[in-house]
Protein backbone atom coordinates (compact mmCIF):
# COMPACT_ATOMS: atom_id res chain seq x y z
CA UNK A 1 0.00 0.00 0.00
CA UNK A 2 2.88 2.12 1.03
CA UNK A 3 4.43 2.05 -2.22
CA UNK A 4 1.07 2.46 -4.00
CA UNK A 5 0.69 5.29 -2.77
CA UNK A 6 4.10 6.83 -3.21
CA UNK A 7 3.63 5.47 -6.84
CA UNK A 8 0.30 7.85 -7.01
CA UNK A 9 2.81 10.75 -6.31
CA UNK A 10 5.19 10.16 -8.74
CA UNK A 11 7.98 9.85 -5.69
CA UNK A 12 9.90 7.28 -4.82
CA UNK A 13 10.02 5.93 -1.22
CA UNK A 14 13.01 7.17 -0.03
CA UNK A 15 12.21 10.71 -1.69
CA UNK A 16 11.11 12.78 0.78
CA UNK A 17 11.49 16.12 1.94
CA UNK A 18 12.78 18.13 4.98
CA UNK A 19 9.53 17.59 6.37
CA UNK A 20 9.29 13.75 6.25
CA UNK A 21 6.50 12.00 4.19
CA UNK A 22 3.76 13.43 2.73
CA UNK A 23 1.29 11.04 4.66
CA UNK A 24 1.42 8.40 8.10
CA UNK A 25 0.22 4.86 7.72
CA UNK A 26 -1.69 3.10 10.43
CA UNK A 27 -1.93 -0.26 10.52
CA UNK A 28 -5.49 -2.02 11.06
CA UNK A 29 -6.47 -5.03 13.08
CA UNK A 30 -8.25 -6.15 9.59
CA UNK A 31 -7.83 -5.01 5.76
CA UNK A 32 -8.15 -1.69 6.28
CA UNK A 33 -5.74 0.93 6.79
CA UNK A 34 -5.29 4.32 7.39
CA UNK A 35 -3.61 6.97 5.05
CA UNK A 36 -3.09 10.22 7.14
CA UNK A 37 -1.64 13.30 5.24
CA UNK A 38 1.10 14.63 7.06
CA UNK A 39 1.27 18.38 6.19
CA UNK A 40 -1.82 20.73 5.39
CA UNK A 41 0.42 22.51 2.95
CA UNK A 42 0.21 19.04 1.01
CA UNK A 43 -3.39 20.38 0.16
CA UNK A 44 -4.19 17.08 -3.20
CA UNK A 45 -1.71 14.48 -2.23
CA UNK A 46 -4.47 12.71 -0.64
CA UNK A 47 -6.73 13.19 -3.22
CA UNK A 48 -4.31 11.93 -5.73
CA UNK A 49 -3.51 8.68 -3.90
CA UNK A 50 -7.35 8.22 -2.53
CA UNK A 51 -8.52 8.18 -6.34
CA UNK A 52 -5.86 6.35 -7.87
CA UNK A 53 -5.88 3.66 -5.04
CA UNK A 54 -9.82 3.20 -5.20
CA UNK A 55 -9.47 2.65 -8.53
CA UNK A 56 -7.75 -0.66 -7.93
CA UNK A 57 -10.19 -1.68 -4.77
CA UNK A 58 -13.63 -2.92 -4.94
CA UNK A 59 -14.47 -1.78 -1.56
CA UNK A 60 -14.24 2.07 -0.28
CA UNK A 61 -10.70 3.97 0.31
CA UNK A 62 -10.74 6.51 2.98
CA UNK A 63 -8.56 9.48 3.55
CA UNK A 64 -8.65 11.89 6.11
CA UNK A 65 -7.20 15.55 5.79
CA UNK A 66 -6.26 17.04 8.91
CA UNK A 67 -6.08 20.58 7.70
CA UNK A 68 -9.53 21.70 8.85
CA UNK A 69 -10.77 21.46 12.32
CA UNK A 70 -12.72 19.03 12.63
CA UNK A 71 -10.53 16.97 10.46
CA UNK A 72 -12.33 15.83 6.95
CA UNK A 73 -13.40 12.71 6.19
CA UNK A 74 -13.59 11.17 2.50
CA UNK A 75 -14.94 8.07 1.01
CA UNK A 76 -13.29 7.02 -2.80
CA UNK A 77 -15.33 4.43 -4.88
CA UNK A 78 -13.97 3.63 -8.13
CA UNK A 79 -12.37 7.67 -8.59
CA UNK A 80 -15.59 9.20 -7.28
CA UNK A 81 -14.82 11.78 -4.10
CA UNK A 82 -17.77 11.62 -1.53
CA UNK A 83 -17.02 13.76 1.64
CA UNK A 84 -18.94 11.98 4.64
CA UNK A 85 -20.19 13.65 7.74
CA UNK A 86 -18.46 11.27 10.10
CA UNK A 87 -15.70 11.55 12.68
CA UNK A 88 -12.71 9.88 12.37
CA UNK A 89 -12.53 8.34 15.36
CA UNK A 90 -15.60 6.38 14.71
CA UNK A 91 -14.56 5.39 11.24
CA UNK A 92 -11.51 4.15 12.46
CA UNK A 93 -12.85 2.43 15.30
CA UNK A 94 -15.71 0.82 12.69
CA UNK A 95 -12.90 -0.32 10.47
CA UNK A 96 -10.37 -1.75 13.15
CA UNK A 97 -8.04 0.98 12.41
CA UNK A 98 -6.19 3.28 15.10
CA UNK A 99 -5.22 6.87 13.94
CA UNK A 100 -2.61 8.79 15.03
CA UNK A 101 -2.84 10.57 18.10
CA UNK A 102 -2.74 14.41 18.76
CA UNK A 103 1.07 14.51 19.20
CA UNK A 104 1.66 13.25 16.07
CA UNK A 105 -0.35 15.86 14.21
CA UNK A 106 1.92 18.48 15.79
CA UNK A 107 3.51 18.82 12.58
CA UNK A 108 0.27 19.77 10.64
CA UNK A 109 -1.39 22.06 13.26
CA UNK A 110 1.77 24.33 13.69
CA UNK A 111 1.21 26.64 10.75
CA UNK A 112 -2.36 28.22 10.96
CA UNK A 113 -2.72 28.03 7.95
CA UNK A 114 -5.86 29.33 6.03
CA UNK A 115 -7.36 28.44 2.46
CA UNK A 116 -8.68 30.97 -0.58
CA UNK A 117 -10.03 30.80 -3.87
CA UNK A 118 -10.16 32.93 -7.40
CA UNK A 119 -11.93 31.42 -9.89
CA UNK A 120 -11.75 33.52 -13.41
CA UNK A 121 -14.70 34.24 -15.14
CA UNK A 122 -17.48 32.91 -13.33
CA UNK A 123 -20.38 34.39 -11.56
CA UNK A 124 -21.75 33.63 -8.49
CA UNK A 125 -24.67 31.67 -9.54
CA UNK A 126 -22.57 29.50 -11.42
CA UNK A 127 -19.99 28.66 -8.12
CA UNK A 128 -23.27 28.04 -6.36
CA UNK A 129 -24.78 25.46 -8.75
CA UNK A 130 -21.45 23.80 -9.46
CA UNK A 131 -20.64 23.32 -5.52
CA UNK A 132 -24.11 21.77 -5.11
CA UNK A 133 -23.96 20.33 -8.14
CA UNK A 134 -20.71 18.58 -6.59
CA UNK A 135 -22.20 17.80 -3.03
CA UNK A 136 -25.50 16.44 -4.04
CA UNK A 137 -27.77 18.79 -1.69
CA UNK A 138 -28.33 22.48 -1.04
CA UNK A 139 -25.20 24.81 0.26
CA UNK A 140 -25.57 25.67 3.88
CA UNK A 141 -26.49 28.76 4.38
CA UNK A 142 -23.16 30.93 5.48
CA UNK A 143 -20.58 27.54 4.46
CA UNK A 144 -18.86 30.03 1.69
CA UNK A 145 -18.22 33.42 1.23
CA UNK A 146 -18.23 34.36 -2.62
CA UNK A 147 -17.79 37.69 -3.90
CA UNK A 148 -17.34 38.98 -7.56
CA UNK A 149 -14.50 40.83 -8.09
CA UNK A 150 -12.60 42.65 -11.61
CA UNK A 151 -10.24 39.60 -11.85
CA UNK A 152 -13.21 36.65 -10.69
CA UNK A 153 -14.97 35.31 -8.21
CA UNK A 154 -13.17 35.06 -4.61
CA UNK A 155 -14.22 32.05 -2.44
CA UNK A 156 -13.46 32.40 1.20
CA UNK A 157 -15.12 31.00 4.32
CA UNK A 158 -16.04 32.57 7.99
CA UNK A 159 -13.82 29.55 8.94
CA UNK A 160 -10.66 30.34 7.42
CA UNK A 161 -10.99 26.64 5.39
CA UNK A 162 -12.73 26.02 2.05
CA UNK A 163 -11.76 22.71 1.71
CA UNK A 164 -12.00 20.82 -1.32
CA UNK A 165 -14.17 23.74 -2.94
CA UNK A 166 -11.56 25.33 -5.12
CA UNK A 167 -10.75 21.70 -7.22
CA UNK A 168 -14.18 20.81 -7.21
CA UNK A 169 -15.42 24.37 -8.47
CA UNK A 170 -12.03 23.03 -11.32
CA UNK A 171 -13.81 19.88 -11.84
CA UNK A 172 -17.31 20.98 -12.70
CA UNK A 173 -15.97 24.33 -14.14
CA UNK A 174 -13.24 22.35 -16.38
CA UNK A 175 -12.33 25.46 -18.89
CA UNK A 176 -11.94 27.71 -15.60
CA UNK A 177 -8.82 28.82 -14.39
CA UNK A 178 -8.84 28.50 -10.34
CA UNK A 179 -5.91 29.55 -8.06
CA UNK A 180 -6.27 27.67 -4.77
CA UNK A 181 -4.27 30.16 -2.37
CA UNK A 182 -3.11 28.64 0.97
CA UNK A 183 -0.96 30.61 3.55
CA UNK A 184 0.21 31.42 6.82
CA UNK A 185 -1.19 34.81 8.59
CA UNK A 186 2.41 36.15 8.18
CA UNK A 187 2.65 35.23 4.78
CA UNK A 188 6.36 33.11 5.23
CA UNK A 189 4.26 29.89 4.55
CA UNK A 190 2.85 30.78 0.73
CA UNK A 191 1.27 27.93 -1.62
CA UNK A 192 -0.67 28.71 -4.73
CA UNK A 193 -2.05 25.93 -6.58
CA UNK A 194 -3.71 26.61 -10.02
CA UNK A 195 -6.46 24.24 -11.08
CA UNK A 196 -8.05 23.15 -14.26
CA UNK A 197 -10.76 19.98 -14.52
CA UNK A 198 -9.64 18.92 -11.06
CA UNK A 199 -6.01 18.81 -11.62
CA UNK A 200 -3.42 21.08 -10.23
CA UNK A 201 -0.94 22.57 -13.85
CA UNK A 202 0.99 24.77 -11.66
CA UNK A 203 1.94 25.15 -7.78
CA UNK A 204 3.96 27.97 -6.54
CA UNK A 205 5.38 27.72 -3.44
CA UNK A 206 7.57 29.99 -0.49
CA UNK A 207 9.35 28.24 0.53
CA UNK A 208 10.17 26.41 -2.57
CA UNK A 209 9.22 22.83 -2.02
CA UNK A 210 12.15 20.03 -3.88
CA UNK A 211 9.85 17.10 -3.47
CA UNK A 212 5.95 18.34 -4.57
CA UNK A 213 4.75 15.88 -6.70
CA UNK A 214 2.88 18.73 -8.25
CA UNK A 215 4.43 20.75 -11.32
CA UNK A 216 5.86 23.70 -9.77
CA UNK A 217 5.94 27.52 -11.32
CA UNK A 218 8.27 30.27 -10.05
CA UNK A 219 5.50 33.26 -10.69
CA UNK A 220 1.58 33.76 -10.59
CA UNK A 221 0.36 36.53 -12.99
CA UNK A 222 4.05 37.50 -13.98
CA UNK A 223 4.33 38.31 -10.22
CA UNK A 224 6.82 36.29 -7.55
CA UNK A 225 6.12 37.60 -4.23
CA UNK A 226 3.15 36.50 -1.93
CA UNK A 227 2.01 40.23 -1.48
CA UNK A 228 2.16 41.29 -5.11
CA UNK A 229 0.50 37.75 -5.97
CA UNK A 230 -2.18 38.28 -3.85
CA UNK A 231 -2.69 41.91 -5.23
CA UNK A 232 -2.45 40.37 -8.79
CA UNK A 233 -5.50 38.01 -7.91
CA UNK A 234 -7.47 40.84 -6.08
CA UNK A 235 -7.20 38.79 -2.50
CA UNK A 236 -6.66 40.88 0.66
CA UNK A 237 -3.89 39.67 2.64
CA UNK A 238 -5.93 39.89 5.78
CA UNK A 239 -8.13 37.43 4.91
CA UNK A 240 -5.18 34.80 5.90
CA UNK A 241 -5.67 36.21 9.53
CA UNK A 242 -6.78 34.33 12.45
CA UNK A 243 -9.46 36.52 13.73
Amino acid sequence: MKKRAFDALGLEEDEEDEEGPPFEMCLGSGHYHALVGANPIDVGAEIQIAEALSLECDEPVYSIERANDPWTVMSWRKGTLEVLEVSPDDLASSLGCPLPGKESSSRAARKPLRHVALAEGVRTHEAHRALEEEYGAPLPPGRYRLEETPRGLRLSSGTGDIGFADVNLSERLPDVIVYGVIASPSLDVFIVNMLQAGECIGQFAQPPRESSFMPGVGQIKGERSPERILAALGIPAELFLNT
